[in-house]
């Protein structure tokens, strides 16, 4: 299992590795994330010697689901949230959210151009590339047939909110599930109770 911060963090050391003492690492996520510090734990487990800040951003994940890229409201949020971030000055800046990229713009105007923007997602699929490429996993030929994201081989199971996840994930994905279903799903408990 690979999870996205880790990936996050050690992308961010590397950016930053040849500045040393002077290397700078901004964090930006949800409330419950910041709040663990899991980010910053896996920045030190990577080095030492970076200082890092972070900052919850928590209406960056419903401005970016309601696609409000460019709406003057979501650059003022941006600017409330990333003051102290961009007053810090980093070389890099870690998106510890997978929403934020939908919002990289807006971001990068407000922390400014020199800052380098990690994609935690990016990340982990570049680890993920290594890892299947070193275990001898990587499938060197690619699908055995003509794959579009989200055509009629994937198939998307969502709990609730059928179609606001079909309008989110086109935002993301760039393109709408072709198979979405609404499923129910029920259950045991350790304790032998059925609940759904």
């Amino acid at each position: 299992m690979v999870g996205v911060i880790g990936p996050g963090g050690r992308k961010a050391v590397e950016i930053v590795r040849d500045l040393g003492t002077e290397a700078r690492i901004g964090v930006i996520a949800t409330e419950a994330t910041v709040a663990s510090n899991a980010y910053i734990d896996a920045i030190r487990r990577a080095s030492v010697e970076p200082k890092v800040i972070q900052a919850a951003c928590p209406l960056f994940v419903p401005l970016a689901e309601e696609n409000w890229i460019d709406q003057p409201e979501t650059s003022s949020i941006a600017e409330k949230y990333l003051a102290e971030i961009k007053a810090f000055a980093p070389q890099a800046l870690v998106l510890g959210c997978t929403h934020y990229p939908i919002l990289r713009e807006v971001i990068q105007r407000t922390v400014g151009a020199d800052v380098k923007l990690i994609d935690s997602g990016e990340a982990t699929a570049d680890e993920v590339a290594i890892i299947l490429a070193k275990e001898g996993l990587a499938n060197a030929e690619g699908p055995s047939e003509k794959r579009e994201l989200c055509d009629s081989l994937d198939h998307f199971y969502v709990t609730d909110a059928a179609e606001r996840f079909g309008r989110v994930a086109e935002r993301f994905l760039g393109a709408r599930p072709q198979k979405l279903e609404a499923i129910e799903i029920y259950g045991v408990d350790e304790l032998g109770r059925k609940h759904g």
